[in-house]
C-alpha cells in the first residue's frame, strides 16, 4: 500500500488575497482601514523582551477576566482562541458530535463546510430567501446544532435578537453558534440571551472592529459547562495558543473604548455614504450592518466588474458560488478610498455604455 492512500483529503478554505503590489486599494478581506489604539503602540514600545522567554498564561486569565467584565458575564463563560477561526474550529469539534446534520445558511461563511468536512460532521445548507434574508423557521427541524453569522457573510444582513431567540427556543437540544464577527458595525448582539439559554455560544473577534487582524485573537461566550468543554478540547490540542504579547495587546484595546467607538462610527458613516453613492449609480445592494457591502450591477458580470476594478488597483472579493457569482463583497475603507472606488465605478460604467 502506498503512503498516499492514507492521506487526508480535504478541500481547504480559500482566504482573501493578500497582494504584494503597492499603491492599491485593498477591500477584499474586511480589514479595518484604521490603525488600532495608540495605547497599543505605547505598550509595544515599553514591552519587556525578557518576558518572551517564558510561556504565556495558558488560559490568558487577565484578558479573559477583562472580557467577562466587558460583556457582563462570568469569567467561566469566556473562551479565548487564536482568532475566531480557531475558536469556531474548536467549537465545531467540541459541540457538533451528533449523527444528525448541523444546519447553516446556504450562503454563508465558507469556512463552516470546511470544518465539517475536516471533522466528519454531517451538515445541511438551508436556502436563503430571494432577497438573501434568513428565515429562522426554516431551521425548525431535527438537527445536531446550528451555526450562522450575524450579520451574515457575505450578504451583510443581520437578524434581530428576537429572531435569534425564536431560533434558540425551538432548538434547545443542540448548541446554536452565533458568529458575531461583524456585530459592532450595526447589528445587535445577543449576549443578553446567555442568561436565558444554556445552548447559546457566541463567537467574536478582535480582527474587525478592533483593527487587530494581525494578532489573531478571538473568543467565545457561553454557558460555563460549554466553555469548560471547549477548554478541554483546546488543551488536548494546544495548551498555549494565545501568546504573551497578544494577551497584552488585547487588554490595551479593551482599555481604550472611546477610540474603539469612534473608529466604528466612522466606518458606519462611510458605509452609509458609499452605499448611497452605489444606489445612485443603479447598483443593487443588500442592507448592510457589517463593515462591507454586498453589491451587483444589472447586466454586468461580477467577474468583469471585479477585473475592471483590479485593473485600476482596487481589489474586492468575488465568490465562485453560482448563487452569488455576480455579486461583489466590498470592504469599507477610508472615506477617501471609497470615493476613489465610486469614481472608478463611474468610469467603468461609462465605458460599458459606450460599447453598447
Amino acid at each position: 500500500m502506498n503512503w498516499r492512500n492514507n492521506l487526508r483529503h480535504v478541500t481547504p478554505y480559500v482566504s482573501g488575497e493578500q497582494p504584494r503590489f503597492s499603491e492599491m486599494i485593498k477591500l477584499n478581506t474586511n480589514e479595518n482601514p484604521y490603525a488600532p489604539s495608540e495605547k497599543i503602540k505605547t505598550l509595544l514600545n515599553s514591552f519587556d523582551l525578557e518576558l518572551l522567554k517564558r510561556y504565556p498564561n495558558a488560559d490568558a486569565d487577565d484578558l479573559r477576566s477583562a472580557l467577562a467584565r466587558y460583556h457582563e458575564v462570568k469569567r467561566e463563560q469566556v473562551f479565548l482562541g487564536n482568532g475566531s477561526d480557531e475558536v469556531l474550529a474548536l467549537s465545531f469539534l467540541s459541540f457538533f458530535n451528533s449523527k444528525s446534520p448541523i444546519l447553516m445558511p446556504e450562503i454563508t461563511y465558507s469556512f463552516y463546510p470546511v470544518y465539517c468536512q475536516l471533522f466528519g460532521i454531517p451538515f445541511k445548507k438551508i436556502p436563503l430567501k430571494m432577497n438573501f434574508e434568513l428565515d429562522v423557521t426554516d431551521y425548525f427541524e431535527k438537527n445536531g446544532g446550528i451555526v450562522l453569522p450575524n450579520p451574515n457573510a457575505p450578504t451583510a444582513i443581520a437578524l434581530s435578537p428576537e429572531k435569534i431567540e425564536q431560533l434558540l427556543k425551538e432548538n434547545q437540544e443542540g448548541i446554536v453558534i452565533i458568529d458575531e464577527a461583524y456585530i459592532d458595525f450595526g447589528g445587535t448582539s445577543v449576549c443578553p440571551l446567555l442568561e436565558k439559554y444554556d445552548n447559546l455560544v457566541i463567537v467574536r473577534t478582535f480582527s474587525k472592529s478592533r483593527a487587530l487582524a494581525g494578532i489573531r485573537l478571538g473568543y467565545a461566550l457561553g454557558h460555563p459547562e460549554a466553555i469548560a468543554r471547549l477548554y478541554d478540547v483546546k488543551n488536548s490540542f494546544n495548551s498555549y495558543p494565545i501568546d504573551r504579547l497578544t494577551q497584552e495587546i488585547g487588554l490595551a484595546s479593551l482599555n481604550d473604548e472611546n477610540y474603539f467607538k469612534k473608529q466604528v462610527e466612522k466606518i458606519i458613516k462611510t458605509r452609509e455614504n458609499f452605499q448611497s453613492a452605489l444606489q445612485s449609480l443603479k447598483f443593487e445592494t443588500t442592507p448592510s450592518q457589517a463593515n462591507f457591502v454586498f453589491v451587483r450591477y444589472p447586466n454586468l458580470s461580477g467577474e468583469t466588474l471585479a477585473q475592471q476594478l483590479r485593473d485600476r488597483k482596487i481589489i474586492v472579493r468575488r465568490f465562485e458560488d453560482h448563487l452569488i457569482k455576480d455579486w461583489l463583497r466590498i470592504t469599507i475603507g477610508t472615506e477617501k478610498e471609497m470615493e476613489e472606488v465610486i469614481l472608478s465605478l463611474k468610469e467603468i460604467l461609462e465605458q460599458e455604455n459606450e460599447k453598447k
